[in-house]
């Protein structure tokens, strides 16, 4: 059966994000990392493949993306969705804009829309401004995000600086007045020229407002919010919408990996710490040094996870983020942290773990690859944005692996232990 939605998402737990709320709807979802060599394992009625395209330069995120989106269609993907972070995590040189501009010139379209909003995450647009909660983006944490700092929150300016299109808005009160509304200013935005249309959306019910209008458009844009209102439109084709979250039963050990230091993984670490749960802090200067600290953390770690999860973690302050990366450089510091993370993962799993919860979108990619990871089935929500999944590793030798991974701004304080409840 050919898949009816064919997604390219721009980091690992984007995806999972994505198809978290595709399932949610009754779509049968795989999520692959990277673009597979042949057939999936498994049937789905939409496809969500992960790349690490984000932060790499945008010649590159650009022809990772056309791979993509030339095996998708390859399956059958009827309508594809470019799906990249609710906050919009980009610079003026891209990549969500070429990205746009790339996929449009490939899919032969000339009109998209452009919509990060996830209301039940407090991202939304109003006006053509995101909002993080009661903040502006640019008054928001990501302000002070290490690779892609979010200083404005216009999206209309800032996608204008990074595609050769014409940017315009669906404002609020268009959405509001239901589908009809929207396809009409669509129709006006064309004939004047625009060819990407920011879409205001304060809440659930604009995202099923405005998913009846994207009906047949070769390519949306978007972050996981419009998957919301998009399944209703092929009603009658899916398949098994009431088991779309089952998963194999969870057994073995439980762990947790983290590599974010956004302010929501930062407090879900210090929660877990003040649990006196077993912890090992990840140094990036010590791993500069030379020392083994993969070895020291699996050594410290591994005894204790008889007793219950435990924390290998790098997250940190965004003060102390800043003064590593002076000494070591952005770049070489976050790829010190991300091989040292998934050497840890990968002995976690060797050592039983069969439930593992990693943080961070640049670590969750450099964990799946490292075990060896190429297809995930996906399950229920534990949090807004974040399923188990169930997949297959090397590592796990025949075992079932569950997957829980977490952008690092999405979870309640308590989501490291909390999510484990709900395996079992």
């Amino acid at each position: 059966m050919s898949a009816l939605l064919g997604c390219i998402a721009d980091d690992t737990t984007g995806a999972t994000d994505l198809a978290n709320n595709l399932v949610r709807s009754g779509m049968r979802t795989v999520q692959t990392i990277g673009v597979p060599d042949g057939a999936l394992d498994d049937r789905a009625d939409a496809i969500v493949v992960a790349l690490k395209s984000r932060t790499i330069p945008a010649a590159d995120a650009v022809a990772r993306s056309l791979e993509a989106l030339r095996w998708l269609r390859s399956q059958g993907a009827e309508q594809i969705y470019f799906k990249y972070c609710s906050t919009f995590d980009s610079t003026p040189a891209g990549n969500i804009g070429p990205v746009t501009d790339a996929l449009l010139d490939a899919l032969d379209s000339e009109f998209t829309i452009a919509c990060p909003a996830f209301p039940v995450n407090q991202r939304t647009v109003f006006k053509g401004h995101l909002f993080v909660g009661d903040l502006l983006l640019s008054d928001s944490g990501m302000k002070d995000h290490p690779l892609t700092p979010m200083t404005d929150a216009s999206l209309v300016r800032v996608l204008q600086a990074q595609t050769r299109r014409r940017v315009g808005l669906v404002a609020y009160d268009v959405v509001a007045r239901g589908p009809q509304a929207i396809t009409e200013r669509f129709a006006a935005l064309r004939a004047e020229g625009v060819q990407v249309a920011i879409v205001d959306a304060i809440s659930d019910d604009d995202l099923m407002r405005i998913g009846p209008a994207l009906a047949g458009m070769p390519l949306v844009t978007a972050g996981s919010g419009i998957a919301i209102g998009l399944p209703q439109n092929w009603s009658g084709r899916l398949g098994d919408a009431a088991g779309a979250d089952r998963l194999p039963e969870a057994r073995g050990l439980r762990a947790v990996v983290s590599g974010s230091c956004s302010v929501a993984t930062n407090g879900q670490v210090a929660r877990f710490l003040a649990s006196g749960r077993p912890a090992f802090a990840v140094d990036p200067l010590a791993i500069a040094a030379g020392r083994d600290i993969a070895g020291e953390a699996l050594a410290a770690l591994v005894p204790h996870l008889g007793t219950g999860p435990v924390l290998a973690y790098a997250t940190a302050e965004p003060d102390r983020v800043k003064a590593v990366q002076q000494q070591l450089g952005s770049e070489h510091a976050g790829a010190l942290v991300e091989a040292t993370l998934a050497r840890i993962a990968d002995g976690l799993v060797r050592a039983g773990v069969r439930q593992l919860v990693v943080a961070g979108g640049e670590t969750s990619g450099a964990v799946v690859q490292a075990l060896g990871v190429r297809q995930m089935t996906i399950g229920r929500q534990i949090d807004p944005g974040v399923p188990w999944t169930a997949a297959r590793s090397p590592a796990a030798g025949g075992d079932m692996l569950h997957l829980a991974l977490k952008s690092g701004n999405f979870g309640r304080p308590g989501f490291f232990t909390d999510a484990f409840a709900g395996l079992g």
